[in-house]
């Protein structure tokens, strides 16, 4: 059969569309990266410029004909054809609910918000971020309306729905109350059986930059990450960027604490190994995406918590910590190392956070940007929110807005929706992890020696290779014989902090 000259048409367009909006993903590393202060307000023309040329080309009058020809000569489409024509709509819906106008507008107060946060968190000036983040704020308000309107669905899920296809406040809530009817008490048994232990010895720094960067590129190849089409750089809060075929990390370092920087290596490979596994025939079609940010967090989760916090791993790492900074005597063995590793305590900052407490920070996120979207808390009320939270939820209060509502990038960079995607990922990795070694019994003894081929392997054929031709649950089903769920991490987290 001969495919259809309007849908051909579409997928010229949307490489295209592509191509600028990897543009705009370089620009956005370099913004974190590597550009002068002084730059915000010529980058943020930049950004709105691309903004407005990339909404042009998805919002064009003949895209929608177009799509309706394409489908109504759907027959003549295979079945990757056919995903990506559904993802061509969806991508279509969400760009045309909006105007040129507000695209620019917050291209530009998005790009302005987080040169501000970069200067207010160090100094713990909430005051000085706020007028920023509320124009942030307003702009998301009128996104997620416009969007909600088109989608018909509450403005919030609108959000989601930009991070996590058909992702939806109700599902988020059961499965956080999942995890809440059971977390506190875990937690609490995970801390007594910790405490009847002596401490670990702690690791004598100070650690070097370079030498941490160095050992961080030396996990990234074991990991099986490409230097030839990806780098790793420092910013002020770790990411992943650019495009599949050119893949920008960053972490950021601490000369007390090599741990932090590290796990933060080995969870943006995890993200940038998920999108240089993307299916490269699709590589400029949306079908050739990561299916959202569920799975996305899931590869960063799965590599940093499930396979690079196991002790099958850390016997591999041990000795190259220690000879990484010159380590001598017992603090280095493999078993001291794993112990730090997978110390629990409850703590301020998310990105630190062990696996047991960390979904309380999120959970906690989740409901305070449903509350500011509603209108329901204002900025003026979130500080005292946070702390309160804090509080209720892990037991301890922030000394300072720095090590509170200011410690994260999401809101200043306009990603509200996206938190609860962590967390859910997490569920997922879990998920993942159980059915790969299930699947293969090579994975955990590869991981010992270094050798991640066998789990990538896994993951290439049963999600990379999948990119957004299956949702999320359709792929888990698939993977691991059941949509999303939290029984395999809760499973996951008593064996490891209960039983291990």
């Amino acid at each position: 059969m001969t495919t259809s000259q309007a849908y051909l048409d579409l997928e010229v367009r949307f490489r295209r569309l592509n191509a600028v909006e990897g543009a705009m993903a370089i620009l956005n590393w370099d913004r974190s990266t590597n550009m002068p202060p002084g730059s915000a307000e010529d980058r943020g023309e930049q950004m709105a410029a691309l903004g407005v040329i990339a909404h042009e080309i998805i919002s064009a009058p003949q895209v929608g004909d177009l799509l309706d020809a394409a489908a109504e000569s759907a027959d003549r489409l295979d079945a990757w054809q056919a995903a990506n024509l559904r993802e061509m709509r969806r991508a279509w819906i969400h760009a045309t609910a909006l105007s040129p106008a507000l695209v620019e507008a917050m291209a530009r107060a998005t790009t302005r918000c987080e040169m501000a946060w970069r200067e207010a968190r160090p100094h713990n000036d909430y005051v000085g971020l706020k007028p920023h983040l509320q124009a942030v704020l307003d702009l998301v308000r009128e996104t997620a309306q416009a969007k909600a309107d088109r989608l018909g669905v509450s403005p919030y899920d609108a959000l989601l729905d930009q991070f996590e296809p058909d992702g939806r406040a109700a599902r988020i809530d059961v499965l956080f109350a999942e995890l809440e009817s059971f977390l506190p008490d875990l937690l609490q048994r995970v801390l007594e059986r910790q405490a009847a232990l002596p401490e670990p010895l702690p690791l004598p720094g100070p650690f070097p930059v370079e030498a941490q960067r160095r050992l961080g590129v030396e996990m990234m190849k074991a990991v099986g990450f490409d230097f030839t089409k990806g780098r790793l750089d420092v910013s002020a809060h770790p990411f992943t960027g650019g495009t599949p075929d050119d893949v920008r990390l960053t972490t950021r370092y601490d000369e007390a604490d090599f741990a932090r920087a590290l796990m933060a290596v080995l969870h943006e490979t995890g993200h940038g190994m998920y999108e240089a596994g993307l299916p490269a025939e699709w590589r400029h079609q949306p079908v050739g995406k990561a299916r959202g940010m569920v799975l996305h967090e899931s590869q960063s989760l799965l590599l940093e918590m499930q396979a690079c916090r196991s002790r099958a791993f850390v016997i591999f790492a041990a000795p190259r910590m220690r000879a990484a900074f010159g380590g001598v005597g017992p603090a280095w063995d493999a078993d001291n190392i794993l112990r730090l590793y997978t110390a629990v305590r409850p703590g301020f900052i998310r990105v630190d956070a062990d696996e047991v407490t960390y979904p309380l920070h999120v959970i906690l996120r989740y409901r305070l940007e449903r509350a500011m979207i509603a209108g329901d808390l204002s900025l003026d009320d979130l500080p005292a929110a946070w702390n309160d939270g804090m509080q209720r939820s892990l037991g301890i209060r922030p000394p300072d807005d720095a090590q509170g509502c200011l410690q994260d990038i999401h809101w200043p960079d306009g990603a509200w929706g996206y938190f609860p995607t962590y967390t859910l990922g997490a569920l997922a990795a879990a998920q993942l992890f159980q059915a790969a070694n299930a699947a293969d019994p090579a994975i955990e003894p590869g991981l010992a020696k270094g050798d991640f081929a066998p789990l990538y392997r896994w993951l290439r054929h049963n999600v990379h290779g999948k990119g957004a031709s299956l949702s999320t649950d359709a792929l888990l089903r698939e993977a691991t014989g059941a949509p999303l769920q939290s029984a395999a991490f809760r499973r996951h987290l008593e064996r490891r902090y209960l039983q291990g």
